[in-house]
């Protein structure tokens, strides 16, 4: 199944956690701090939202950030994606 944005929605993935620690400590996944990093996965026409002209300023492949409860998550085939509005990107991260 393949998930297609509608408007100015884009999907997102979480990016892993890291499993070492800079000095080499392997740690358990309890202990892993989930990042606030995601990839763009797909990215929404934009267009006329609310009255309004949006143009899409982020694309597929950018890590960005986003507000720690925005969104909503959904489950395709075994993977978890979230799905934001671009408003809720507060950053790209290069």
């Amino acid at each position: 199944m393949k998930l297609k944005p509608l408007a100015d929605r884009v999907i997102i993935k979480q990016v892993e956690a890291e499993e070492t620690t800079k000095a080499g400590i392997i740690l358990t996944s309890a202990a892993q701090e989930k990042p606030q990093v995601f990839e763009v996965i797909e990215v929404g026409p934009g267009g006329l939202v609310d009255g309004n002209e949006v143009k899409m300023t982020v694309k597929k492949g950018n890590k960005i950030i986003t507000g720690k409860y925005s969104g909503t998550e959904v489950k395709i085939d075994g993977d978890e994606y979230t799905i934001v509005r671009q408003s809720d990107i507060l950053a790209i991260v290069e």
